[in-house]
């Protein structure tokens, strides 16, 4: 599964250069050339990561970047800002606006993929090459097995990838638009009420009769992967 990164940025000739280099590198990628354009991309669809310029026109970076902090859907995203402005000040209030990186214009693109595959791995704590693990749960991707608390999981083929892609983005809410769009992919016609019924199966595999809860539902939002709350 390609991560995928929504470039925000109205420089033309950066978009371009980014958008290039970016799907060489294997990333699919997203444009907004703006901030009303880059909110409407969040809402449709949750990145992996943002690219993010600080000079945008109308809502500027930092704004944007604040908003996205405040959203339980994407307060765990990770930006990298992009700015021509070099100053410490600059860096570090672009750093506390809740940027997880920072890289200022010109920058090389092989830059740009290395800070960007730092981030996703910062991110994606669990992540292996071929096994995966949050809390107690242990997900083995070659033999496709799964365990929590060292007792075997028998889950079907849909239930594995929902997890999966749980356990590559632990305490990420996601809509079950995004689910279906990952799990199911997004030239395949479900209705949005199967990814409830496969959240159920997911839940009463992994939970047995006394384990606590690790899927969060978030009303109105949709679901996560959290062992802080069920």
């Amino acid at each position: 599964m390609q991560p995928y990164v929504l470039i925000v940025e109205d420089e033309p000739g950066i978009v371009e250069m980014l958008d290039y280099n970016l799907q060489a590198a294997g990333f699919e990628t997203g444009i907004a050339q703006d901030g009303d354009e880059a909110e409407l991309a969040l809402a449709e669809r949750t990145p992996d990561a943002v690219l993010l310029d600080w000079m945008l026109p109308g809502v500027s970076g930092i704004e944007l970047c604040r908003r996205i902090r405040r959203r339980p859907a994407t307060r765990s995203l990770p930006i990298i800002m992009l700015t021509a402005k070099s100053e410490e000040a600059d860096r570090v209030r672009g750093l506390d606006s809740g940027a997880d990186d920072y890289v200022t214009k010109p920058f090389s693109p092989a830059e740009m993929v290395a800070r960007l595959r730092a981030v996703l791995r910062r991110s994606r704590p669990a992540t292996a090459e071929e096994k995966l693990e949050y809390a107690d749960v242990k997900l083995d991707l070659v033999a496709h097995r799964v365990e929590r608390a060292g007792r075997g999981i028998h889950l079907g083929p849909t239930e594995f990838r929902l997890l999966r892609h749980f356990m590559e983005r632990p305490s990420r809410v996601f809509t079950r638009e995004q689910l279906l769009d990952a799990v199911w992919g997004r030239d395949v016609y479900v209705e949005t009420r199967t990814v409830d019924v496969h959240i159920r199966r997911l839940r009463k595999a992994l939970n047995g009769d006394d384990m606590p809860d690790l899927i969060r539902t978030v009303r109105s939002a949709g679901y996560a992967l959290d062992a802080n709350g069920g």
